[in-house]
């Protein structure tokens, strides 16, 4: 099991960049008040039928060919299900993807969200050709990253570029402590 929920979406994420997407949106939610903490990720990519949906949550199925199980997804399901959460996966062939993820946040067996920050950011740098929309709420309080926006104000520069790599990074980072007063969720 991986050891906390943003390596899970990282996983989640790699595979819409695999599915040939060319916008995934990433949404984390967290509400104090009502004890949850929610995880969006909707894609555009390939999409997959519903019989694939369900072999997509067995351990023993994977479509790649270095390895012989796809442990992400089944453990993603385990872990919020684990802190009395629910899973989900939709999908249609040709239209993209949504997997939700939903725990109790104040369950003792829900692990934490982690580098939340460093996973956004490793997305965006290092799958250039992809769009990222992530939004990310605590209670009232919200800030969005969107690269489709970064991309029409900086026009042909590369978000590899170290100054844009490192503001992206800055961005993630200042934003997220801004809205959840820096508190480790």
């Amino acid at each position: 099991m991986m050891p906390e929920i943003a390596l899970n979406i990282l996983d989640v994420a790699e595979n819409s960049v695999r599915a040939e997407a060319d916008l995934v949106e990433i949404e984390v939610q967290i509400d104090t008040r009502k004890d949850f903490l929610s995880v969006l990720i909707r894609d555009n990519g390939c999409g997959m039928t519903q019989e694939q949906v369900q072999r997509v949550i067995d351990p023993f199925f994977t479509t790649r060919t270095t390895r012989k199980v796809g442990l992400g997804v089944p453990f993603f399901k385990q872990a919020a299900e684990n802190a009395d959460g629910s899973f989900s996966i939709r999908s249609k062939p040709g239209k993209g993807t949504e997997v939700k993820a939903v725990f109790r946040l104040s369950h003792i067996d829900r692990m934490p969200l982690g580098d939340i920050s460093g996973v956004i950011h490793t997305l965006v740098v290092f799958h250039e050709p992809t769009e990222f929309c992530y939004r990310y709420t605590y209670d009232d309080k919200t800030f969005v990253l969107d690269t489709r926006e970064m991309r029409a104000i900086l026009g042909n520069v590369s978000l590899k570029e170290a100054e844009v790599s490192d503001f992206i990074k800055d961005y993630l980072e200042t934003n997220k402590a801004e809205v959840d007063g820096g508190k480790q969720v």
